[in-house]
This record gives C-alpha cells, structure tokens and sequence, in this order.
C-alpha cells in the first residue's frame, strides 16, 4: 500500500500545525490550526470574518493547496486537542472537505464553538466524538483502522491518533508529556504505546513534536505544578492586599488547582474572561470538573466589570482573580488591568502569579515583556513560571522512540533550529538524516512506501 505524509503546518514555526496521511485511496488529515501570532501582531483583527485565503498569505492558517496532489479521498479530519494550534484553522478549511471531524468529546465541543463563531464560512462536517482507546474504520477497503490513545498534556481529554495500515501504523506524536499522576483524567497509555511498538508491522512512522527537545531531562508532572501552586499560594496566606493570578484558559487542571487554593487561603476564586468563561464552563458541561456553586465565571465585558467593582468594594483581600493574559495579549484582562482600564485598582505590593511560561515566540515575548513592565509601574510583585510544561523534553522523547521503535521519524511543531535537538537524539538512537529521520518543511510531501 502507497503510503504518502504531507507535511502542511507547523513544520517552519510553532503554530498552524496540520498533517496529511495518505494510505492507498484514503486520507486523513491531523489538525487544523492557527498561527495566533500572526494575527496579534495586527491590530484589531477578527480572524472569524476573514477569508481563508487571507489568513494563508498571513501565514495564519496552513496552506492546504497541496493536497491537491494527494490521490485519494479525505475520510476524516482529527484534531488531537483543543489548542487554537490545532483546531482553530477549522472553520476556514474543514468545508473544503467532504469528511467528518473526529475527535475526544472536549475537543470536539471546542471545534463545534469554533463553528458557531465563524462568520465567513459554512461548516457542515459532520462532528463525531470519539473516546481514548476507541477505534474506527477509515474508507472501504477495510485495510486501514484509526486508534485513539490516551495521552496526558497542558488540556484535558487530549489523544494521539494511530493510523493502522498494512504497511505498520502511523503514530501521530502531537502534544503530550509523560504524565502519570495527572491532576484530571488517566495517566498517559504508555502500554499501549509500547504495544503498538511491537505488534504487527511494527510503527512505519512517528511524527513527534519538538517544542521542548532541547531541554534536558523530563517534563515533571502536572502534580508536581499543583503543589508548586499551593507553595506560593500558601505563602501569601498572610497578606491582606490583592492577589490576581492568570494562566492557561484551556488548562482546566491548573485553573481547577488555583481554585482550590485560593479556598484554602480564605479567597473567593472568580474566573475573568471570555475564554476562561468559554473553556472552564465547557469542562463544567461535560462532567470534566466540578466547580462549586459559588466560583463566579465572567466573559462578557460589562459583567466583568460589575465583578471587578464587587472585588473593591467588598474587599480585594477577599477574593482572587484568575485572569487571562498569561502571554500579555492586547486584549486580556490581564494586559486590560495593567493599562488601569478595569475598574479593579493595584496598590504597592499587590501579587500577581503567572502559572504560565511565555511561549517562546518573540510576539508573545515583547507583549508578555510590556504587560509585566505596565504591572510592576503600578507596584505589583511579580510571581513567574509557577508552571510545568504541557511537551516532552529529552528523555520524554527517548521514551517514546524506545517505546515505538518506529522505522521512520518525522519531527515538527518548531523552526528548523528547534528541531535539531531532536535529530541529535534520533541520531544517537541509531537513525540517520535523510534516511530515516525526514526533516521537512510546510508544503512537501513525504512518500514512506511506494
């Protein structure tokens, strides 16, 4: 069977990731996200009213002309979680296929949002949600099967798809880190893995994401991250004045862990933001979480404000927001806060975490840089990086290949220079650039088996 991997985003950059996999007639495609940096560094861009083909030359969206060379029919589009990276390019270009969108029941309630919020295209695609360890049929000839596996990474319910064909399967490796304590949902199938390694033909090819293959040693846990939380929380006990903490809106477990401690301090925890209110009330709906009664969840600007005045009337020392804005976007609440356009006031002293690291993205660093610098002008304290990585570093990586044993490797999800380290390590395990190892670029198409 022709098995042929067009490589169409997240392969130059961090962002926009999207992946083709053709086996014989039939395609599926992995991912379809954004670049959001591309967008912030434009001022008052609304991506849910813009073409696609705008958002191609901005380099926001991938670029999918190339799948006009696959020959084959498309049989599904599977997003892996719910990051923008990976499932925000989906209103722009599901519709050009005649394929359902098949993925994890969190992610796909994130993609039906995504649907309803987009202006300029009619998305029809069938949306199918499919669990961790469920497997589907793809196409006719009954060759090909899809397998879902259970990883761990910075969202919950959050998969790595395996495409099995006569050839060995395809592991689609995006994003995950070796959790086996998460503070939501299973530890990552690392069994599973391993027996995907070692049955049948074997892994033909494992796509990896090389975000933090530079760094050494491995990716603690995310409960590793919530007793960091509590340290610092704790830690604060004491003080009367305000506290105002801002992570990932998307990161359920850490917003679940800053709730609780923000009880165990004596603080009302309030969730600030659209899409703190968008992903922590989704989680909600689903049964992910169960946030009590009283936790106060606001998106829209005008209750935002209402809660804000509620926070300085009644005292800051009985509350603690958690804001977006962790990257210093233009128009979080954070960001809103630091240029003193909330009615929430800073006083000297007042403390503000960050469980969030920046991105290593100069756009997110010189905003991240500007928020902070505005914060500190008004007296905050700044507490940074109380924060555990969502991706794999070295020895998370040299897991995976011994655990897969895969004949080809094909890393992505950074620039050509984040992914050397990765090539190193591929190297030293015994694969050979240009052989086994395919350093690609958005656009190209890789044939595996002709």
């Amino acid at each position: 069977m022709e098995i042929e991997i067009a490589t169409l985003g997240g392969y130059e950059e961090v962002g926009r990731q999207m992946t083709a996999v053709r086996a014989g007639d039939d395609i599926v495609i992995f991912d379809m996200g954004l670049n959001l940096s591309k967008v912030l560094i434009h001022d008052n861009v609304e991506t849910e009213s813009m073409h696609s083909l705008d958002l191609i030359d901005m380099g926001a969206i991938p670029d999918d002309r190339v799948m006009s060379e696959l020959e084959g029919d498309v049989q599904a589009i599977v997003p892996t979680h719910g990051h923008l990276d990976h499932i925000a390019g989906i209103p722009k270009l599901a519709h050009r296929y005649d394929a359902p969108i098949v993925g994890s029941p969190y992610t796909i309630e994130l993609v039906r949002q995504q649907i309803e919020d987009e202006g300029k295209f009619q998305v029809d695609n069938d949306l199918v949600k499919m669990q961790a360890g469920g497997t589907m049929a793809i196409g006719d000839s009954e060759q090909v099967e899809m397998e879902f596996v259970n990883v761990t990474h910075s969202i919950i319910d959050a998969i790595n798809p395996v495409l099995h064909t006569p050839e060995g399967a395809i592991v689609y490796g995006l994003d995950k880190r070796l959790d086996h304590t998460p503070v939501i949902g299973d530890p990552i199938d690392m069994d599973r893995f391993r027996e995907i390694g070692r049955e049948d033909e074997g892994v033909l090819c494992y796509i990896e994401d090389c975000t933090n293959a530079g760094r050494k040693g491995r990716t603690p846990s995310e409960s590793y991250a919530k007793k960091h939380v509590e340290d610092t929380l704790t830690s604060m006990e004491d003080y009367s004045g305000g506290i105002v903490a801002t992570t990932f809106s998307s990161h359920i477990a850490r917003v679940k862990t800053l709730v609780e401690y923000a009880r165990e301090i004596g603080r009302q925890p309030i969730l600030l933001g659209r899409s703190m209110e968008k992903y922590s009330g989704t989680a909600e709906r689903l049964d992910f979480v169960d946030f009590q009664d009283d936790i106060g969840m606001y998106g829209h600007r005008k209750s935002v404000n209402r809660a804000f005045k509620r926070i300085m009337k009644e005292g800051k020392g009985n509350f603690l927001p958690i804001v977006t804005g962790h990257q210093g976007e233009p128009r979080a609440m954070l960001t809103r806060m630091g240029r003193g356009e909330t009615p929430y006031e800073m006083d000297d002293g007042d403390k503000v975490v960050f469980s969030a690291s920046v991105i290593p993205e100069p756009t997110n660093e010189g905003q991240r840089y500007q928020s902070e610098q505005l914060l500190r002008m008004q007296g905050a304290r700044i507490y940074d990086d109380i924060h555990v990585s969502g991706h794999l570093r070295e020895e998370g990586h040299y897991e995976m290949l011994d655990a897969l044993q895969p004949q080809h490797v094909i890393p992505g999800h950074q620039t050509l220079k984040g992914r050397s380290p990765y090539v190193d390590l591929a190297k030293s395990q015994g694969y050979k650039l240009g052989r086994d190892v395919h350093v690609t670029q958005n656009g190209n198409v890789i044939q595996l088996v002709e």
